[in-house]
């Protein structure tokens, strides 16, 4: 049995990792959950599992938390110590690391330097840290198996084969709500479209990276320091349908996919599970209704943020993490309505013109270059508004 911490226990991911050990108790345990603002469901959880450690955002949602449970016996810890206590805690075996954005960098790499096992779905914590990550993971004999479903299915390509044979990955996105859509149309886009994804179920700040497929330059990133591949092996396909969920190209011309339906407990369960394959109740893939599958190669004229994350890869050092910081906050600023959707590549490009990258020498420097990156790309969106107003 492995004994789990589920990092974003309340998301998408956390309770698709929960229905699987719904569907496995004798293989799966909860020690520790933590969660965002949703705390009645996060309750509920802890009501359910019976972790032993919990942990939220602030103080507040913990004395919130405490009041909701009564005399429910689970510690209740806040902030970046409750998370990281939470991701180190002895018992555990594994990490599931599913908190959105830059905040799972911390415990995650905390959670590696305790010897954890990572089923990776942060893909920000890469993505900011990645040559520090994948350091201490290599020191710690840590096992990093990735949850995305693009890295999920490299990570299965990849088996059994030789890395220097490979050519290429080819990572596949759906393209979002938004792929044909001008550019005229899409400076009218609001947060209401943005966040109707056609394939997939997904918090809202994922769900708007798709539409301006951030995400997929995110992604790229990852693939960079998961596989250890440079970015001039990692290219990016159009594919509507969400079936071939990423392919590795060969030297002998071979390319190996990893196919299935559009849903994220096959990788979750992959990842929590690996070396065995555990029987779900998903619908089999049928490609004969199917019928065919397209791909096409992304329009960056359209879709600025793709450039721009494979921009900041080149730079290396910290420009990785600023690009992600200024993400953030350009998507909050749109998901506010203080800003239009072609506005968040602008406010990243922005951002990111105005840093020098540092080499990433220790994790205080991903933390400040995060930290910077955030207040700048604020002042960017205020001078977006002064400019609009």
């Amino acid at each position: 049995m492995k004994t789990l911490a589920i990092l974003g226990s309340t998301g998408s991911i956390g309770t698709s990792t929960l229905q699987i050990v719904d569907a496995y108790p004798e293989k799966f345990r909860v020690a520790s959950l933590t969660g965002g603002k949703n705390l009645p469901r996060l309750a509920l959880q802890v009501q359910k599992y019976r972790p032993v450690r919990v942990a939220v955002m602030t103080a507040d949602d913990a004395d919130a938390l405490r009041q909701i449970l009564g005399n429910c016996e689970v510690e209740i810890l806040s902030g970046n110590e409750g998370l990281t206590a939470c991701a180190t805690l002895d018992e555990v075996d594994v990490v599931v690391s599913a908190i959105v954005g830059a905040a799972g960098l911390v415990p995650t790499l905390a959670a590696i330097g305790a010897g954890k096992d990572i089923a990776l779905a942060n893909k920000e914590t890469l993505v900011a840290g990645g040559s520090l990550v994948m350091q201490e993971a290599r020191r710690q004999q840590v096992k990093i198996h990735p949850v995305d479903s693009e890295h999920s299915a490299i990570y299965q390509s990849l088996l059994g084969h030789r890395k220097q044979d490979v050519r290429r990955l080819i990572l596949t996105a759906s393209g979002g709500p938004f792929r044909e859509l001008t550019l005229e149309e899409l400076a009218e886009v609001t947060p209401e479209q943005a966040l109707t994804h056609p394939n997939w179920e997904m918090g809202p700040k994922i769900t708007i990276d798709s539409a301006t497929m951030m995400n997929k330059g995110l992604e790229v990133i990852e693939a960079r320091w998961l596989f250890d591949l440079p970015e001039e092996k990692i290219a990016v396909h159009i594919h509507p349908q969400s079936i071939v969920h990423s392919m590795v190209e060969y030297e002998d011309g071979s390319v190996i996919a990893q196919l299935g339906v559009p849903d994220m407990k096959a990788p979750i369960a992959y990842a929590l599970s690996y070396p065995e394959r555990l029987a779900l109740p998903l619908p089999p893939l049928d490609l004969c209704r199917i019928g065919q599958l397209n791909f096409a190669e992304p329009d960056v004229s359209r879709f600025a943020c793709l450039e721009l994350a494979y921009r900041a890869l080149r730079l290396g050092g910290t420009a990785p993490a600023v690009l992600n910081a200024a993400n953030e906050v350009a998507v909050q600023a749109f998901l506010d309505g203080k800003i239009p959707f072609l506005a968040i590549p602008e406010i990243i490009r922005r951002t990111v013109a105005q840093h020098t990258p540092k080499p990433l020498d220790r994790i205080d420097t991903v933390l400040e270059a995060d930290r910077w990156g955030r207040v700048e790309a604020a002042c960017e969106v205020e001078l977006t508004l002064e400019e609009s107003a």
